[in-house]
């Protein structure tokens, strides 16, 4: 995962960790810690931040999604409460979509609504945090980004990772049907995987179109989904932008 930097700038922002991207990805968070680290903000986890509740709630495990949300908020209210922290930051676009709907999904509970809301409207997707004038030229090659349903459509985060990918100094290759769904979908690629297969294949068409020398995406789903298909190196675009 590599060197993870102490927490020493005055700006100070929350990553989650999650469920998932732990075990299958740890350089993800670690490379946007770096990453921010050189423009002056310190990224830092908080212990107990679990599953945003995605997984469950989009199963029709309603309640229990929206518990795994409360452990999530209490986990981090401390720090956000104390102004110690002025957002959190994303790195999986599934899960960032679904934190910024908590205050609608627990608009009914007396006891987190207000937590909730507040927690929603600090959320960012680590593309919102960074602008392209950050970005150092630092990097060659040719990439295809994947851009996930969570970010394009659920987000409405279009172009963003783009710009800052050509900052970086990328050649962007490009990519046909660039709305369409990867495959992934959460648990889909689990229950169904002869669609999701067959999905991903048309997607794996398009992003090798160009030739790239990697694959880009924004959420771990997407990225082991579309790896399982293709020997082409797919990683999460902020460890791209990780170049001394």
């Amino acid at each position: 995962a590599g060197v993870w930097p102490a927490a020493r700038q005055r700006r100070k922002m929350l990553a989650l960790a999650g469920c998932v991207q732990p075990a299958l990805a740890p350089s993800i968070n670690a490379a946007a810690a770096r990453v921010l680290d050189r423009i002056g903000i310190s990224l830092v986890e908080v212990p107990r931040a679990g599953c945003c509740g995605a997984i469950r709630f989009h199963l029709n495990y309603q309640e229990d999604g929206r518990d795994d949300m409360r452990a999530l908020i209490d986990a981090w209210w401390p720090a956000v409460a104390s102004g110690e922290v002025e957002a959190i930051v994303m790195t999986a676009s599934g899960c960032g979509v679904t934190v910024k709907e908590y205050g609608h999904l627990l608009a009914q509970d007396p006891h987190y609504a207000a937590k909730a809301e507040r927690i929603s409207a600090i959320t960012r997707d680590i593309c919102e945090v960074i602008t392209p004038d950050m970005v150092a030229q630092c990097a060659r090659g040719k990439v295809a980004f994947q851009s996930p349903c969570t970010l394009q459509h659920g987000q409405q985060l279009r172009g963003k990772v783009e710009l800052l990918l050509r900052a970086a100094g990328y050649e962007l290759t490009p990519v046909d049907d660039a709305h369409l769904c990867c495959g992934s979908a959460g648990t889909y690629s689990l229950l169904q995987p002869q669609l999701a297969g067959e999905l991903r294949n048309r997607k794996l068409a398009a992003l090798r179109a160009g030739a790239p020398d990697v694959i880009a995406t924004a959420n771990i789903g997407c990225l082991t989904h579309l790896q399982s298909g293709t020997t082409t190196p797919v990683r999460h675009w902020i460890e791209l932008l990780d170049v001394k």
